[in-house]
């Protein structure tokens, strides 16, 4: 039995998904987690290879890249 007043509450949690997958967990955190990619759906346990893009972060790459290839392009046209 753990000593009074050292360690944290473990309560029951539940746990949702991005992928609407929802399960209860014991954890220490207060209040429900959301997560983004859960074993459900992540590639490593499915098998199936996707694109997980978070806050735009891989359109943002293409943009950026996208612009410096562009201007390549014009100098060696030159």
């Amino acid at each position: 039995m753990p000593k009074a007043g050292v360690h944290p509450h473990y309560e029951a949690t539940h746990v949702k998904c991005a992928c609407g997958n929802q399960f209860d967990t014991r954890s220490t955190h207060k209040g429900p987690i959301v997560l983004e990619i859960c074993a459900a759906c992540h590639p490593f346990f499915t098998g199936k290879q996707k694109l997980v893009d978070t806050a735009g972060r891989v359109e943002r790459f293409r943009r950026k890249y996208a612009a410096a290839d562009s201007k390549k392009a014009a100098a060696a046209a030159k």
